[in-house]
Protein backbone atom coordinates (compact mmCIF):
# COMPACT_ATOMS: atom_id res chain seq x y z
CA UNK A 1 0.00 0.00 0.00
CA UNK A 2 3.12 2.45 -0.59
CA UNK A 3 4.69 3.38 -3.61
CA UNK A 4 8.20 2.24 -4.84
CA UNK A 5 10.99 4.72 -3.47
CA UNK A 6 11.70 7.28 -5.43
CA UNK A 7 12.39 10.58 -4.65
CA UNK A 8 10.31 12.78 -7.22
CA UNK A 9 6.89 10.74 -6.57
CA UNK A 10 7.73 11.33 -2.32
CA UNK A 11 8.52 14.94 -3.35
CA UNK A 12 4.98 15.05 -5.49
CA UNK A 13 2.68 13.10 -3.62
CA UNK A 14 4.26 13.48 -0.20
CA UNK A 15 4.25 9.53 0.23
CA UNK A 16 6.39 7.93 3.73
CA UNK A 17 7.91 5.04 2.11
CA UNK A 18 9.80 3.73 5.24
CA UNK A 19 11.21 6.81 6.89
CA UNK A 20 12.76 4.91 9.56
CA UNK A 21 15.45 4.12 7.82
CA UNK A 22 17.49 6.03 5.07
CA UNK A 23 19.94 3.14 3.39
CA UNK A 24 22.79 3.76 1.86
CA UNK A 25 24.95 0.66 -0.26
CA UNK A 26 27.49 0.16 2.31
CA UNK A 27 27.48 -3.79 3.00
CA UNK A 28 26.12 -4.78 6.18
CA UNK A 29 24.83 -1.61 7.39
CA UNK A 30 21.41 -3.58 8.50
CA UNK A 31 21.48 -6.36 10.73
CA UNK A 32 18.55 -8.12 11.78
CA UNK A 33 17.71 -9.32 15.10
CA UNK A 34 17.93 -12.76 15.30
CA UNK A 35 14.45 -13.08 17.10
CA UNK A 36 12.45 -11.38 13.66
CA UNK A 37 10.74 -14.49 11.77
CA UNK A 38 8.95 -12.81 8.33
CA UNK A 39 6.51 -15.48 8.90
CA UNK A 40 5.15 -14.92 12.30
CA UNK A 41 5.13 -11.10 12.82
CA UNK A 42 2.40 -10.00 14.74
CA UNK A 43 -0.40 -12.36 16.29
CA UNK A 44 -3.91 -12.37 15.70
CA UNK A 45 -5.07 -11.68 18.75
CA UNK A 46 -2.75 -8.79 19.35
CA UNK A 47 -3.76 -7.01 15.65
CA UNK A 48 -6.94 -7.17 16.96
CA UNK A 49 -6.82 -5.76 20.24
CA UNK A 50 -8.62 -2.68 19.50
CA UNK A 51 -8.97 -2.23 23.69
CA UNK A 52 -5.45 -2.28 24.27
CA UNK A 53 -5.31 1.37 24.70
CA UNK A 54 -7.64 3.95 25.57
CA UNK A 55 -7.86 7.66 24.29
CA UNK A 56 -5.72 9.03 27.40
CA UNK A 57 -3.35 6.01 26.58
CA UNK A 58 -2.78 7.60 22.85
CA UNK A 59 -3.00 10.78 23.76
CA UNK A 60 -0.08 10.41 26.27
CA UNK A 61 2.00 8.09 23.84
CA UNK A 62 2.09 10.56 21.27
CA UNK A 63 3.30 13.55 24.12
CA UNK A 64 5.70 11.16 25.96
CA UNK A 65 6.94 10.52 21.75
CA UNK A 66 7.44 14.21 21.12
CA UNK A 67 5.14 13.69 18.34
CA UNK A 68 3.73 16.36 15.94
CA UNK A 69 0.44 14.71 16.14
CA UNK A 70 0.03 15.42 20.46
CA UNK A 71 -1.01 18.64 19.44
CA UNK A 72 -2.66 18.10 15.71
CA UNK A 73 -6.46 18.57 15.10
CA UNK A 74 -8.20 18.19 11.57
CA UNK A 75 -11.44 16.69 9.95
CA UNK A 76 -11.83 12.57 10.51
CA UNK A 77 -13.43 10.57 7.79
CA UNK A 78 -16.77 12.02 8.58
CA UNK A 79 -15.76 15.32 8.36
CA UNK A 80 -15.70 16.48 11.86
CA UNK A 81 -12.75 18.17 13.34
CA UNK A 82 -11.15 16.15 15.87
CA UNK A 83 -7.45 15.89 17.41
CA UNK A 84 -5.01 12.69 16.08
CA UNK A 85 -5.38 11.05 19.06
CA UNK A 86 -9.42 10.82 19.00
CA UNK A 87 -9.19 10.31 15.22
CA UNK A 88 -6.84 7.45 15.83
CA UNK A 89 -9.29 5.84 19.03
CA UNK A 90 -12.38 6.30 17.04
CA UNK A 91 -11.53 4.66 13.90
CA UNK A 92 -10.16 1.83 15.96
CA UNK A 93 -13.76 1.84 18.75
CA UNK A 94 -16.41 3.51 16.52
CA UNK A 95 -16.85 2.63 12.98
CA UNK A 96 -19.71 1.28 11.51
CA UNK A 97 -20.69 -0.72 9.20
CA UNK A 98 -23.67 0.35 6.81
CA UNK A 99 -24.24 -2.19 4.00
CA UNK A 100 -27.75 -2.56 3.77
CA UNK A 101 -28.63 0.64 5.32
CA UNK A 102 -29.92 4.02 3.30
CA UNK A 103 -28.11 7.10 4.26
CA UNK A 104 -28.20 10.74 3.32
CA UNK A 105 -25.86 12.20 0.51
CA UNK A 106 -23.66 12.95 3.21
CA UNK A 107 -24.04 11.14 6.17
CA UNK A 108 -22.63 12.11 9.53
CA UNK A 109 -21.20 10.79 12.21
CA UNK A 110 -24.01 10.84 14.13
CA UNK A 111 -26.43 9.85 11.31
CA UNK A 112 -24.26 6.45 11.54
CA UNK A 113 -24.36 5.84 14.67
CA UNK A 114 -27.50 6.22 14.37
CA UNK A 115 -28.57 3.97 11.79
CA UNK A 116 -25.38 1.53 11.22
CA UNK A 117 -24.26 -1.26 13.20
CA UNK A 118 -21.34 -0.58 15.24
CA UNK A 119 -17.70 -2.40 14.43
CA UNK A 120 -14.10 -2.33 16.12
CA UNK A 121 -11.41 -2.79 14.10
CA UNK A 122 -8.03 -3.30 15.35
CA UNK A 123 -5.15 -2.67 17.64
CA UNK A 124 -4.61 1.17 18.67
CA UNK A 125 -0.89 0.38 18.91
CA UNK A 126 -0.61 -1.44 15.55
CA UNK A 127 -2.32 2.33 14.05
CA UNK A 128 0.58 4.44 15.52
CA UNK A 129 3.32 1.49 14.40
CA UNK A 130 1.94 2.40 10.63
CA UNK A 131 2.19 5.91 11.22
CA UNK A 132 5.64 5.66 11.82
CA UNK A 133 6.20 3.02 9.56
CA UNK A 134 4.49 4.48 7.01
CA UNK A 135 5.10 9.07 7.87
CA UNK A 136 7.70 8.67 10.59
CA UNK A 137 5.13 10.71 12.16
CA UNK A 138 5.39 9.45 15.93
CA UNK A 139 8.73 10.38 16.36
CA UNK A 140 8.76 13.72 13.48
CA UNK A 141 8.18 17.20 15.53
CA UNK A 142 7.47 19.28 12.11
CA UNK A 143 6.25 17.02 9.47
CA UNK A 144 5.29 18.08 6.15
CA UNK A 145 2.00 17.82 4.86
CA UNK A 146 2.16 15.26 2.68
CA UNK A 147 3.44 13.37 5.26
CA UNK A 148 -0.37 13.92 7.09
CA UNK A 149 -2.10 13.76 3.75
CA UNK A 150 -0.82 10.27 3.31
CA UNK A 151 -0.42 9.22 6.88
CA UNK A 152 -0.40 5.22 6.29
CA UNK A 153 0.23 5.57 2.76
CA UNK A 154 -3.07 3.78 1.85
CA UNK A 155 -4.33 4.22 -1.71
CA UNK A 156 -0.85 4.53 -2.32
CA UNK A 157 -0.17 0.69 -4.52
CA UNK A 158 3.64 0.48 -5.42
CA UNK A 159 4.96 2.21 -8.18
CA UNK A 160 1.18 3.93 -9.13
CA UNK A 161 0.33 7.38 -8.16
CA UNK A 162 -2.09 7.74 -4.90
CA UNK A 163 -6.08 8.02 -5.01
CA UNK A 164 -6.82 11.57 -3.83
CA UNK A 165 -10.27 10.33 -2.15
CA UNK A 166 -7.91 8.98 0.23
CA UNK A 167 -6.41 12.16 0.74
CA UNK A 168 -6.16 13.40 4.31
CA UNK A 169 -5.24 12.51 8.01
CA UNK A 170 -8.42 11.36 9.33
CA UNK A 171 -9.35 9.31 5.90
CA UNK A 172 -5.49 7.38 6.26
CA UNK A 173 -6.12 6.36 9.66
CA UNK A 174 -9.77 5.27 9.31
CA UNK A 175 -9.50 3.45 6.15
CA UNK A 176 -6.19 1.40 6.87
CA UNK A 177 -8.22 0.30 9.97
CA UNK A 178 -10.64 -1.08 8.08
CA UNK A 179 -8.82 -2.43 5.54
CA UNK A 180 -7.04 -4.32 8.42
CA UNK A 181 -10.28 -5.69 9.65
CA UNK A 182 -11.31 -6.63 6.09
CA UNK A 183 -8.37 -8.78 5.79
CA UNK A 184 -8.77 -10.27 9.06
CA UNK A 185 -12.71 -11.13 8.41
CA UNK A 186 -12.33 -11.78 4.59
CA UNK A 187 -8.69 -13.66 4.33
CA UNK A 188 -9.86 -15.53 1.25
CA UNK A 189 -10.24 -12.03 -0.95
CA UNK A 190 -6.63 -11.26 -0.70
CA UNK A 191 -3.81 -12.48 -2.59
CA UNK A 192 -1.37 -13.34 1.16
CA UNK A 193 -3.24 -15.89 3.07
CA UNK A 194 -2.15 -17.92 6.19
CA UNK A 195 -0.19 -21.02 5.92
CA UNK A 196 0.05 -20.67 1.34
CA UNK A 197 4.26 -19.94 0.69
CA UNK A 198 4.17 -16.52 -1.44
CA UNK A 199 7.55 -15.16 -3.13
CA UNK A 200 8.08 -11.60 -2.15
CA UNK A 201 9.68 -8.58 -3.71
CA UNK A 202 12.16 -6.80 -1.04
CA UNK A 203 12.94 -3.31 -0.83
CA UNK A 204 16.57 -3.66 0.09
CA UNK A 205 18.08 -7.86 0.69
CA UNK A 206 19.32 -7.52 4.57
CA UNK A 207 22.81 -6.19 4.07
CA UNK A 208 21.86 -3.82 1.75
CA UNK A 209 23.90 -5.13 -1.36
CA UNK A 210 21.18 -5.10 -4.12
CA UNK A 211 17.73 -3.67 -4.68
CA UNK A 212 14.50 -5.51 -5.29
CA UNK A 213 15.69 -9.26 -3.94
CA UNK A 214 13.30 -11.62 -3.52
CA UNK A 215 12.54 -13.96 -0.64
CA UNK A 216 10.57 -16.90 0.22
CA UNK A 217 7.68 -16.35 3.16
CA UNK A 218 4.95 -18.58 4.54
CA UNK A 219 2.57 -16.98 6.97
CA UNK A 220 1.94 -18.78 10.22
CA UNK A 221 -1.54 -16.24 10.85
CA UNK A 222 -3.81 -14.07 9.18
CA UNK A 223 -2.27 -11.36 10.80
CA UNK A 224 1.01 -11.70 9.27
CA UNK A 225 -0.60 -12.14 6.14
CA UNK A 226 -2.59 -8.83 6.30
CA UNK A 227 1.11 -6.98 6.95
CA UNK A 228 1.83 -8.69 3.38
CA UNK A 229 -1.28 -7.74 1.87
CA UNK A 230 -0.85 -4.18 2.95
CA UNK A 231 3.02 -4.02 2.19
CA UNK A 232 4.38 -6.80 0.08
CA UNK A 233 7.88 -6.98 1.63
CA UNK A 234 9.83 -7.97 4.08
CA UNK A 235 12.87 -5.63 4.44
CA UNK A 236 12.77 -2.98 5.29
CA UNK A 237 8.33 -2.76 4.68
CA UNK A 238 7.10 -5.45 7.76
CA UNK A 239 10.49 -5.86 9.08
CA UNK A 240 9.87 -2.40 10.54
CA UNK A 241 6.50 -3.15 11.58
CA UNK A 242 8.44 -5.44 14.27
CA UNK A 243 11.16 -3.43 15.16
CA UNK A 244 8.87 -0.60 15.73
CA UNK A 245 6.49 -2.88 17.85
CA UNK A 246 9.33 -4.21 19.69
CA UNK A 247 10.49 -0.26 20.24
CA UNK A 248 7.28 1.39 21.27
CA UNK A 249 5.76 -1.67 22.84
CA UNK A 250 7.81 -4.47 24.00
CA UNK A 251 6.52 -7.63 25.36
CA UNK A 252 6.16 -7.39 28.94
CA UNK A 253 9.11 -8.05 30.79
CA UNK A 254 6.54 -8.57 33.83
CA UNK A 255 4.07 -10.98 33.75
CA UNK A 256 1.87 -10.20 36.61
CA UNK A 257 -1.02 -13.24 36.65
CA UNK A 258 -4.17 -12.50 37.48
CA UNK A 259 -5.49 -11.41 40.77
CA UNK A 260 -2.64 -8.80 40.87
CA UNK A 261 -3.29 -5.37 42.07
CA UNK A 262 -1.35 -2.85 40.48
CA UNK A 263 -0.68 1.07 40.03
CA UNK A 264 1.41 3.00 37.62
CA UNK A 265 4.12 4.97 39.64
CA UNK A 266 3.02 8.38 40.19
CA UNK A 267 -0.79 7.68 39.35
CA UNK A 268 -3.35 6.95 41.78
CA UNK A 269 -5.30 4.94 40.09
CA UNK A 270 -5.20 1.38 40.86
CA UNK A 271 -5.92 -1.82 38.87
CA UNK A 272 -7.04 -5.19 39.27
CA UNK A 273 -4.95 -7.76 36.67
CA UNK A 274 -7.91 -10.24 35.54
CA UNK A 275 -8.33 -12.25 32.25
CA UNK A 276 -5.51 -10.80 30.93
CA UNK A 277 -7.18 -7.03 31.18
CA UNK A 278 -6.71 -4.44 33.46
CA UNK A 279 -9.63 -3.44 35.32
CA UNK A 280 -9.91 0.05 37.22
CA UNK A 281 -11.34 0.87 40.77
CA UNK A 282 -13.89 3.45 39.99
CA UNK A 283 -13.71 4.51 43.94
CA UNK A 284 -11.86 3.54 47.27
CA UNK A 285 -15.01 2.06 48.47
CA UNK A 286 -14.72 -0.77 45.51
CA UNK A 287 -11.11 -1.33 45.72
CA UNK A 288 -11.27 -1.42 49.91
CA UNK A 289 -13.77 -3.86 50.36
CA UNK A 290 -12.18 -6.62 47.60
CA UNK A 291 -8.11 -5.75 49.06
CA UNK A 292 -5.96 -4.83 51.00
CA UNK A 293 -3.66 -1.07 50.09
CA UNK A 294 -0.61 -2.86 50.92
CA UNK A 295 -1.12 -5.46 48.07
CA UNK A 296 -0.79 -3.04 45.54
CA UNK A 297 2.28 -3.27 43.15
CA UNK A 298 3.68 0.06 41.58
CA UNK A 299 4.84 -0.42 37.74
CA UNK A 300 6.22 1.50 35.02
CA UNK A 301 3.14 2.90 33.42
CA UNK A 302 4.12 1.79 29.89
CA UNK A 303 4.26 -1.65 31.59
CA UNK A 304 0.36 -0.65 32.38
CA UNK A 305 -0.63 0.61 28.82
CA UNK A 306 0.69 -3.62 27.96
CA UNK A 307 -2.95 -4.76 29.42
CA UNK A 308 -5.84 -4.21 26.99
CA UNK A 309 -8.74 -2.79 28.82
CA UNK A 310 -11.23 -4.35 30.99
CA UNK A 311 -14.37 -3.43 32.82
CA UNK A 312 -14.29 -1.20 35.35
CA UNK A 313 -14.99 -2.40 39.12
CA UNK A 314 -17.64 0.08 40.05
CA UNK A 315 -19.46 -0.50 43.06
CA UNK A 316 -18.43 -1.94 46.40
CA UNK A 317 -18.40 -5.60 47.00
CA UNK A 318 -21.76 -6.42 48.78
CA UNK A 319 -23.44 -3.34 47.22
CA UNK A 320 -26.98 -3.19 46.30
CA UNK A 321 -27.95 -2.08 42.99
CA UNK A 322 -30.88 -1.54 40.84
CA UNK A 323 -31.13 -1.40 37.19
CA UNK A 324 -33.58 0.43 35.09
CA UNK A 325 -35.93 -2.29 34.96
CA UNK A 326 -36.58 -1.80 39.29
CA UNK A 327 -34.45 -5.51 39.59
CA UNK A 328 -32.55 -4.92 43.64
CA UNK A 329 -29.49 -6.73 43.26
CA UNK A 330 -26.88 -7.88 45.59
CA UNK A 331 -23.14 -7.83 44.56
CA UNK A 332 -21.01 -10.60 45.80
CA UNK A 333 -17.65 -11.04 44.43
CA UNK A 334 -18.29 -11.98 40.63
CA UNK A 335 -22.05 -12.73 40.88
CA UNK A 336 -25.75 -10.24 41.19
CA UNK A 337 -27.61 -11.94 43.58
CA UNK A 338 -31.43 -10.59 42.51
CA UNK A 339 -33.88 -10.46 45.60
CA UNK A 340 -37.16 -12.40 44.59
CA UNK A 341 -39.00 -9.59 45.39
CA UNK A 342 -39.34 -5.66 47.39
CA UNK A 343 -41.15 -7.99 50.50
CA UNK A 344 -37.96 -10.02 50.78
CA UNK A 345 -35.94 -7.00 50.63
CA UNK A 346 -37.85 -5.23 53.21
CA UNK A 347 -37.80 -8.31 55.44
CA UNK A 348 -33.95 -9.31 55.50
CA UNK A 349 -33.58 -5.48 57.06
CA UNK A 350 -31.89 -3.37 54.11
CA UNK A 351 -32.02 0.47 53.70
CA UNK A 352 -33.63 1.34 50.97
CA UNK A 353 -31.39 4.31 51.04
CA UNK A 354 -28.12 2.13 49.98
CA UNK A 355 -29.31 1.07 46.47
CA UNK A 356 -26.84 2.95 44.12
CA UNK A 357 -28.26 2.74 40.51
CA UNK A 358 -26.95 0.67 37.88
CA UNK A 359 -27.13 0.22 34.06
CA UNK A 360 -27.29 -2.70 32.10
CA UNK A 361 -23.41 -2.46 31.23
CA UNK A 362 -22.20 -1.64 34.99
CA UNK A 363 -23.41 -5.22 36.09
CA UNK A 364 -22.32 -7.25 32.54
CA UNK A 365 -18.88 -8.58 33.91
CA UNK A 366 -21.29 -10.33 37.14
CA UNK A 367 -22.82 -13.89 36.52
CA UNK A 368 -26.16 -14.06 38.02
CA UNK A 369 -26.36 -15.85 41.15
CA UNK A 370 -28.85 -17.55 43.45
CA UNK A 371 -32.14 -15.49 43.37
CA UNK A 372 -32.42 -13.83 47.68
CA UNK A 373 -35.95 -15.55 49.04
CA UNK A 374 -37.54 -14.91 52.68
CA UNK A 375 -35.88 -18.33 53.60
CA UNK A 376 -32.26 -16.95 52.49
CA UNK A 377 -30.01 -17.32 55.32
CA UNK A 378 -26.98 -14.71 55.99
CA UNK A 379 -26.67 -13.26 52.46
CA UNK A 380 -24.13 -11.34 53.16
CA UNK A 381 -21.92 -13.80 54.90
CA UNK A 382 -21.06 -14.80 58.92
CA UNK A 383 -18.85 -16.90 60.78
CA UNK A 384 -20.13 -19.72 62.62
CA UNK A 385 -18.71 -21.75 65.36
CA UNK A 386 -19.55 -25.41 66.54
CA UNK A 387 -19.35 -25.26 70.09
CA UNK A 388 -18.63 -28.82 70.23
CA UNK A 389 -15.78 -29.66 68.08
CA UNK A 390 -14.71 -25.31 67.95
CA UNK A 391 -15.10 -25.67 64.07
CA UNK A 392 -15.16 -22.47 62.22
CA UNK A 393 -17.85 -22.29 58.92
CA UNK A 394 -17.87 -19.48 56.39
CA UNK A 395 -21.99 -19.22 55.87
CA UNK A 396 -23.13 -17.96 53.33
CA UNK A 397 -26.21 -18.50 50.04
CA UNK A 398 -27.20 -21.69 52.62
CA UNK A 399 -23.75 -23.28 52.38
CA UNK A 400 -21.10 -23.32 55.24
CA UNK A 401 -17.34 -23.71 53.72
CA UNK A 402 -14.76 -24.50 56.68
CA UNK A 403 -12.41 -22.15 57.63
CA UNK A 404 -8.59 -22.94 58.23
CA UNK A 405 -7.01 -21.08 61.33
CA UNK A 406 -5.21 -19.31 59.24
CA UNK A 407 -7.12 -17.45 57.23
CA UNK A 408 -9.43 -15.78 60.58
CA UNK A 409 -6.83 -12.94 61.16
CA UNK A 410 -5.85 -12.94 56.74
CA UNK A 411 -9.56 -12.48 55.89
CA UNK A 412 -11.94 -12.53 58.99
CA UNK A 413 -9.86 -10.22 61.12
CA UNK A 414 -13.41 -7.65 61.70
CA UNK A 415 -15.99 -10.05 61.99
CA UNK A 416 -17.76 -11.24 64.91
CA UNK A 417 -17.94 -15.53 64.88
CA UNK A 418 -21.22 -16.74 66.17
CA UNK A 419 -21.41 -19.63 68.38
CA UNK A 420 -23.98 -22.50 67.09
CA UNK A 421 -24.64 -25.89 68.09
CA UNK A 422 -23.60 -28.84 65.78
CA UNK A 423 -27.15 -29.34 65.05
CA UNK A 424 -27.98 -25.85 63.88
CA UNK A 425 -25.37 -26.30 61.16
CA UNK A 426 -25.66 -29.13 59.91
CA UNK A 427 -28.86 -28.00 58.43
CA UNK A 428 -26.17 -26.31 56.14
CA UNK A 429 -24.99 -28.20 53.31
CA UNK A 430 -21.11 -28.36 53.81
CA UNK A 431 -19.14 -26.63 50.43
CA UNK A 432 -15.18 -26.17 49.53
CA UNK A 433 -13.27 -24.87 52.15
CA UNK A 434 -12.78 -20.81 52.23
CA UNK A 435 -9.49 -20.00 50.24
CA UNK A 436 -7.32 -17.19 49.77
CA UNK A 437 -8.05 -14.24 47.06
CA UNK A 438 -6.49 -13.80 44.02
CA UNK A 439 -3.47 -12.01 44.15
CA UNK A 440 -2.70 -12.94 47.67
CA UNK A 441 1.12 -14.13 48.24
CA UNK A 442 1.83 -17.47 50.38
CA UNK A 443 4.71 -19.75 51.70
CA UNK A 444 4.89 -22.34 54.63
CA UNK A 445 6.67 -22.09 57.44
CA UNK A 446 9.40 -25.12 56.29
CA UNK A 447 10.18 -23.81 53.50
CA UNK A 448 11.21 -20.93 51.51
CA UNK A 449 9.34 -20.76 48.36
CA UNK A 450 6.62 -18.16 47.54
CA UNK A 451 3.37 -18.73 45.62
CA UNK A 452 1.22 -16.32 44.09
CA UNK A 453 -2.53 -17.49 44.37
CA UNK A 454 -3.91 -16.72 40.42
CA UNK A 455 -6.98 -18.54 39.04
CA UNK A 456 -7.42 -20.48 42.17
CA UNK A 457 -3.89 -22.18 41.14
CA UNK A 458 -0.44 -21.69 43.38
CA UNK A 459 1.72 -20.44 41.03
CA UNK A 460 5.28 -20.27 42.23
CA UNK A 461 8.04 -17.76 41.58
CA UNK A 462 10.95 -19.49 40.05
CA UNK A 463 14.05 -17.61 42.80
CA UNK A 464 13.71 -14.02 44.97
CA UNK A 465 15.10 -12.23 42.07
CA UNK A 466 12.11 -13.03 39.56
CA UNK A 467 9.94 -12.20 42.87
CA UNK A 468 12.33 -8.63 43.38
CA UNK A 469 11.85 -7.61 39.67
CA UNK A 470 8.43 -7.88 39.86
CA UNK A 471 8.05 -5.43 42.91
CA UNK A 472 6.36 -7.34 45.24
CA UNK A 473 6.83 -6.68 48.76
CA UNK A 474 7.82 -9.54 50.66
CA UNK A 475 5.83 -8.20 54.17
CA UNK A 476 2.69 -9.35 51.98
CA UNK A 477 3.97 -12.85 52.09
CA UNK A 478 1.36 -14.98 54.47
CA UNK A 479 2.65 -17.82 56.48
CA UNK A 480 0.39 -20.60 56.30
CA UNK A 481 0.06 -24.47 57.30
CA UNK A 482 1.53 -27.36 54.33
CA UNK A 483 -2.17 -29.01 54.83
CA UNK A 484 -3.32 -25.28 53.96
CA UNK A 485 -1.56 -25.28 50.86
CA UNK A 486 -2.72 -28.74 49.23
CA UNK A 487 -5.74 -27.28 48.66
CA UNK A 488 -4.62 -25.28 45.73
CA UNK A 489 -3.26 -27.22 42.74
CA UNK A 490 0.22 -26.57 41.06
CA UNK A 491 -0.14 -24.27 38.26
CA UNK A 492 2.52 -22.29 36.31
CA UNK A 493 6.06 -20.76 37.62
CA UNK A 494 5.86 -17.15 37.70
CA UNK A 495 9.21 -16.15 35.35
Amino acid sequence: MKLAKNTTIILILGLALSFLLTPSRTKAQLTVDSNFNPNRIIEDGELLAYDAMSLADIQNFLENHGSFLANYTTTNTHGDLKSAAEIIYDATHNNYDCDGVTLSNAPTEAEKKLKCQHVTTVNPKFLLVLLQKEASLIEDGNPPQSHLDWATGYGCPDSWVCNPYYKGFGKQVNSAALQFLAYMKEPDHYNYRSGQTFIVNNTLDPYCTSANQTMSVTPQNQATAALYNYTPHVFNGNYNVYKLWNRYFPRISRFYPDGSIIKAEGDPQVWLIEGGKRRHFANWSSFISRFKPNQIVSVDSSELANYPLGDEIKFANYSLVQTPDKKIYLLVDKEKRPFANSTVFKKIGFNPEEVDQASANDLAGYQLGQTITATSTYVTGALLQDTKTKDIYYVENGLKAPVDKDLLAIKFADQKIIKKTSKELKSYATTTPVLLDDGSLVRTANYPLVYLISGGKKRPFTDSAVFAKLNYDPANVITVSSQFLYNYDMGAPIQ
